[in-house]
C-alpha cells in the first residue's frame, strides 16, 4: 500500500508515526504558508480598539502559534481560550494557555459555547467566516484577524504521478483537495481530519474517510478491509 502525506514538510510527522511500518509512505506537499509579520498582526488587533477587553480568544489553526502571544496580551484578565483541533490545543498548552473548550473539527462548532464577547478570532487571511457571522448575529462582538495565507504549490510531473498512483492520500484541508482532486486515482481512499474537509472531498470523490488523530485506527481498519 502506498500512502501519500500532503501537508507541508515538517507537518506530517504525527501521521507518519501513526502509519509507522504499515505501508510505504511518501510526502508530496500540496500547499505552502506565507506568514504575516507579528507587528502587522499586533497592529490589526490594536486597530479593533478592544485591546485589554477581549473576553474570548479563538485559535483556529496551529499556524497561529506565533501570534498567540500578542493576542494574549490583548485579553481581559479572566478571558477564556478556545481551539479548533487537538493539535491546536497542544500548541496552546505548550505555550502555557489553558484551553477552555476544543472543537474537534470546525470553528463553527464553538458558536454555542462562546458566550462572552468581545471575541478575538485568529485564523487564515482568507479563512471561513461562519463563526464570525454567527457570533455577530448573537451580539458577541467578534473580530477576525488574518495571520497567514495558504497557497497551493505547483507539482512537478513525478509528484503528480505519485499522487495518481497512491492507494491512500491524506488531505488536511479543502485548499489541498482543490489541488489534488484531479490527480487522485478513482480507487484511492482520501483520509481527512474532519467533517469540513470530508464534505469538500465528498463532492468530487466517493472514497473518503475521517481518519486523523483519535479516528486513525478505525479508518486504518477500513482501509485494510477489516472494519
Amino acid at each position: 500500500m502506498l500512502v501519500a502525506l500532503t501537508r507541508e514538510r515538517g507537518r506530517n510527522d504525527t501521521l507518519r508515526s501513526l502509519i509507522a511500518g504499515r505501508a510505504e509512505v511518501v510526502e508530496v506537499p500540496l500547499t505552502a504558508t506565507d506568514f504575516r509579520s507579528l507587528l502587522d498582526v499586533e497592529a490589526d488587533i490594536r486597530a479593533t480598539a478592544k485591546w485589554g477587553e477581549f473576553r474570548s480568544l479563538v485559535v483556529t489553526s496551529t499556524r497561529c502559534e506565533r501570534y498567540v502571544a500578542p493576542a494574549g496580551a490583548a485579553l481581559a484578565h479572566d478571558a477564556r481560550v478556545y481551539s479548533v483541533g487537538p493539535a491546536t490545543s497542544d500548541v496552546l498548552r505548550r505555550a502555557g494557555w489553558a484551553v477552555t473548550h476544543e472543537s474537534p473539527d470546525s470553528a463553527l462548532d464553538l458558536a454555542d459555547v462562546l458566550t462572552e464577547g468581545p471575541v478575538l478570532i485568529l485564523g487564515a487571511v482568507e479563512g471561513r467566516e461562519e463563526l464570525w457571522s454567527v457570533l455577530r448575529e448573537r451580539g458577541r462582538d467578534p473580530y477576525r484577524i488574518g495571520c497567514y495565507r495558504t497557497r497551493g504549490v505547483t507539482l512537478d510531473p513525478p509528484d503528480r504521478a505519485t499522487i495518481g498512483r497512491a492507494d491512500v492520500v491524506f488531505i488536511g484541508a479543502p485548499s489541498a483537495w482543490r489541488i489534488a482532486r484531479d490527480l487522485v486515482g478513482a480507487r484511492a481512499w482520501v483520509v481527512v481530519p474532519g467533517a469540513t474537509t470530508r464534505d469538500a472531498v465528498a463532492g468530487d470523490h466517493p472514497r473518503v474517510l475521517v481518519g486523523w488523530g483519535a479516528d486513525f485506527e478505525a479508518a486504518w481498519r477500513t482501509l485494510n478491509g477489516t472494519a
